[in-house]
């Protein structure tokens, strides 16, 4: 089967996004009952850290220890990636030894120039441009509480991250609407999202605007990693772009709230929203560890 690689969400093309919802739904139904499934025994996957995680690591060593295979921990620091060993080498060597490698690093060149050296699948578990396993997750997580996302419309709140662009990049895969709110100055960049005369969605001043009648409000955290520099300066820039109660109410009356984790209460999100009843983020967390089982196996066997 042709080498196929996860660093960007329209690297995928919609049916086999589908494929991978349907896949996820039916492999979390067998971990709730407790039915042993493991297609991937035997298999090794290597996860190379150049970024701090928790939910990244654990729902993927989960992940795969769950789907009978084994899961190899590496960060940059402690192996030869962090003394200067050109990536390109790493690649060849790692994907000797493995059956599929996740990457958390900085920049996406990183990550291409592996997967273009690389035996094995290679998965983006986060750059500085994307972030495509969260908004699996979070795609996922929606079709479970509200069914299909086609033409339904996502708020975004806050900066233009990795993870806005990745919600962009999704819209246009999966046919539906995202309504962007910035402060001035942090606006999308529609390069940097590899979006070009998308028509799937729309900036907007004012947050609220960006809000009213959403499917869907979302956030992150104002200072990404690598920006802490920057963080008493994004305090104040963001102060109005806080996702609170009253915003949630000129939202559709059954709209969802989601935040990829960690929040940081008080700040990009109120306590009362996040903790509040229109909130799915421990659902969003969770399901990382089922749309990444899923991703796993048809990266690995294809359709089965």
């Amino acid at each position: 089967m042709t080498i196929k690689h996860f660093l960007q969400f329209n690297d995928l093309a919609r049916d086999e996004i589908e494929y991978i919802f349907e896949r996820a739904a039916w492999i979390k139904t067998q971990f709730k009952s407790y039915q042993q499934y493991w297609p991937l025994s035997d298999r090794t996957l290597v996860m190379i850290f150049e970024k701090a995680s928790t939910r990244t690591r654990l729902s993927f060593e989960a992940g795969m220890q769950q789907l009978g295979g084994s899961a190899i921990y590496l960060n940059t620091r402690d192996s030869q990636l962090g003394r200067g060993e050109p990536v390109e080498d790493a690649a060849q060597v790692i994907s000797r030894m493995s059956d599929i490698v996740m990457i958390r690093t900085f920049e996406q060149s990183i990550i291409e120039r592996f997967a273009a050296n690389s035996r094995v699948p290679v998965i983006n578990g986060l750059t500085n441009e994307y972030h495509p396993c969260q908004i699996l997750a979070d795609i996922f997580t929606f079709i479970e509480h509200r069914g299909s996302i086609q033409g339904k419309t996502v708020a975004w709140i806050g900066d233009s991250n990795n993870v806005c662009n990745t919600w962009l990049q999704a819209a246009e895969v999966l046919d539906f609407n995202v309504h962007v709110s910035t402060p001035p100055g942090y606006e999308v960049e529609p390069e940097r999202a590899n979006l070009y005369g998308t028509d799937h969605f729309e900036e907007f001043k004012d947050p609220m605007d960006a809000a009213r009648d959403a499917d869907l409000v979302t956030t992150d955290v104002w200072t990404s990693m690598g920006f802490e520099a920057e963080n008493e300066e994004r305090r104040k820039d963001f102060a109005d772009w806080q996702v609170d109660e009253d915003m949630m109410r000129i939202a559709k009356k059954d709209a969802l709230f989601m935040h990829c984790l960690p929040a940081h209460r008080g700040e990009e999100v109120a306590a009362e929203v996040i903790d509040g009843p229109h909130s799915v983020v421990w659902d969003e967390a969770e399901n990382r560890l089922h749309v990444q089982k899923a991703l796993m196996e048809y990266l690995l066997l294809g359709k089965v």
